[in-house]
């Protein structure tokens, strides 16, 4: 007869996401914070006079001893089918003199919500680390690359010149929006709720707004203003979305690394350890760009986890159950995911390896062609009408061959020459002289940042 023990199913368990991101959302990890819940409930009840302060102490004491288990509540859940109320009995269990005082007043979600808003202000913590160390990657990258000269790209065509320093200065600002959008949502995720059943504090009488104060005074956390026996799922759905947009700009730039990277164009190349590290079982020569790809990928998938958050918010009246299932795995597959490709996109920035040389190959394959907007502005500054200036480039570059240069086709050209000498064309087309402004951009950008960024 086959075994039913299958092992680990879950790729999070063994493949993807650090130890202590995983370690957030761990079923003992969960309890505590539950427990921790429920102890401050009793302090806060206690402080008013609500329960007697031995059984606080004791409620206190069980919740915080290491004595109510997983295995307990397990236990417990097995037979109640209701996962909050095996956790208030198996620490009932050990309260003591508290026992008949634990959970008073209180309802399900205002322990489950609350846990779940201690939860979500360690995320915040750990993902702004992320968004932190990865801006300050490419920053490092910026300031070194301000004025490496690298043919911009649009539609996939070679465009004008800009500088490595300022495509890494891009980035860098985009990452930094996104850590603003996370210190201006933190407080509304960092909220619980103590107000019963449907939310009006009925049950806690006269001192239900005094009780909710004191809890979360307790726990470090907000109050939702307004709740109804849950707390505003719209607060997760803006997170699970504010998720979705830092997934799109790693797949974005992961993206940038693995077309730069291609043997065609070889610009960067991820870090890569020549004395061990294999790119391919079969062609010995591959070096990959593997984490970009993992980035990628893993990207897709954070994303993907946005939509039920939103359907989540749709719930009979004063709540249902229809998000909890969902929730329970939203919100650590989405932030230990969000954690590992920030990581591992930051990792591939501090590491990057960058050919100025293979960029300024680049630069010249187009035998200048790069360059036309310097010298149509100037021609059009010199008397030809822009749309004039434009057709005649147009033509002078349209039937390049390998080897041609537009520096020796527009000296030849007697409408050049006309207002351009010969002298200054070629200084008009060396990407050098174009990309100071690329480079004065890119210190702009990073005086701008560095500063958000100091200790």
């Amino acid at each position: 007869m086959p075994s039913d023990d299958v092992g680990t199913v879950c790729p999070i368990e063994h493949r993807y996401g650090r130890r202590e991101v995983r370690r957030l959302f761990a079923r003992a990890s969960r309890l505590r914070r539950a427990l921790e819940v429920e102890a401050a409930l009793a302090g806060a009840e206690a402080d008013l006079g609500m329960i007697p302060a031995e059984a606080a102490r004791a409620i206190e004491r069980a919740a915080g001893d290491g004595s109510v288990t997983v295995e307990r509540v397990d236990a417990l859940e097995a037979e109640l089918q209701h996962d909050v109320m095996a956790i208030t009995r198996a620490l009932a269990e050990r309260a003591g003199p508290g026992a008949a005082w634990v959970h008073f007043g209180a309802t399900s979600n205002d322990i489950t919500d609350s846990a779940l808003g201690l939860e979500l202000k360690d995320a915040v913590a750990v993902l702004r680390a992320d968004l932190s160390d990865l801006a300050r990657a490419l920053i490092a990258l910026a300031r070194r690359h301000r004025a490496t000269p690298e043919i911009g790209r649009t539609h996939g065509q070679a465009a004008v010149p800009l500088s490595f320093g300022y495509k890494m200065a891009v980035a860098a600002a985009e990452v930094m929006r996104h850590r603003r959008r996370l210190d201006e949502l933190a407080p509304r995720l960092a909220v619980g709720k103590m107000s019963g059943a449907v939310g009006t504090g009925a049950g806690f009488g006269p001192n239900a707004a005094e009780v909710e104060a004191l809890v979360m005074r307790r726990l470090g956390l907000g109050a939702d203003e307004a709740p109804t026996q849950i707390v505003g799922r719209d607060r997760l759905a803006e997170f699970m979305g504010f998720l979705a947009l830092v997934a799109s700009t790693a797949e974005r730039l992961s993206t940038e690394v693995r077309n730069l990277q291609r043997t065609e164009i070889g610009e960067v190349a991820e870090a890569f350890d020549e004395s061990r590290q294999v790119g391919s079982s079969t062609m010995a020569q591959k070096r990959n760009p593997r984490l970009s790809e993992n980035v990628t990928s893993l990207a897709r998938v954070v994303r993907a986890l946005a939509p039920p958050a939103l359907e989540n918010m749709a719930m009979w009246h004063e709540r249902d159950l229809t998000n909890s299932a969902a929730e329970r795995i939203l919100v650590p597959h989405a932030v230990i995911l969000a954690d590992d490709l920030l990581r591992k996109l930051a990792d591939v920035f501090s590491h990057l390896e960058v050919d100025g040389a293979r960029m300024a190959r680049n630069l010249t394959e187009t035998g200048g062609a790069a360059m036309t907007e310097a010298l149509m502005l100037t021609l059009t500054e010199r008397g030809l009408a822009r749309g004039e200036a434009h057709e005649l480039l147009r033509r002078l570059t349209r039937d390049m061959r390998p080897g041609e240069s537009l520096v020796a086709r527009a000296t030849a050209s007697g409408e050049v020459t006309r207002r351009i000498p010969g002298s200054e064309i070629a200084e008009l087309l060396d990407p050098a002289r174009y990309v100071e402004a690329a480079a004065r951009k890119t210190d702009a950008v990073i005086a701008l940042l560095a500063p958000e960024l100091a200790p």
